[in-house]
């Protein structure tokens, strides 16, 4: 990854907790308090999941994703699950999307996971980074999205 990026952990990063919390609810439309809630509450508490990482250039987001219990889905005996993986449009095609993935998987790794699960209406981008569909999850408002898996052991 070019030097002028960088992930950093909110938790570890107080100071861009309000920035994250916008940042989120930006992207994914999704109401400004159940972010704030989840991101807030992530900085204290004791359990390993839920963490909140971003993407930095220099010192402006420019991407990230979350490390959650549950992205809304059916398949609650799954966990953690990655969500919220975002690039923005300028710096697509430099390979951070990738670098995002790996980094989540070895943040799961670290955290004592075996696996992470993700849940998307996209085909073919995770694929494309070992991970496997799994099935269908079905959402509270009526909707469904595949499931994929990925082992947290990374093979050099």
């Amino acid at each position: 990854m070019d030097m002028d990026y960088s992930i950093i952990l909110v938790n570890d990063n107080p100071d861009f907790l309000d920035k994250s919390i916008d940042y989120f609810t930006e992207k994914f439309g999704i109401e400004r308090r159940i972010y704030e809630d989840c991101i807030s509450n992530s900085i204290t508490t004791k359990s390993n999941i839920p963490r909140w990482y971003l993407l930095l250039y220099g010192k402006n987001i420019v991407g990230g994703f979350g490390l959650i219990a549950n992205d809304f889905v059916s398949r609650q005996d799954l966990y953690p699950y990655l969500c919220a993986l975002y690039i923005e449009e300028k710096h697509r095609g430099k390979k951070l999307g990738q670098e995002l993935l790996l980094h989540a998987r070895k943040e799961a790794k670290h955290l004592g996971f075996h696996k992470i699960y993700l849940c998307t209406d996209h085909i073919g981008y995770y694929e494309k980074y070992g991970w496997s569909y799994i099935g269908t999850g079905y959402h509270p408002w009526g909707e469904q999205s595949r499931l994929y898996e990925i082992s947290t052991e990374i093979i050099y």
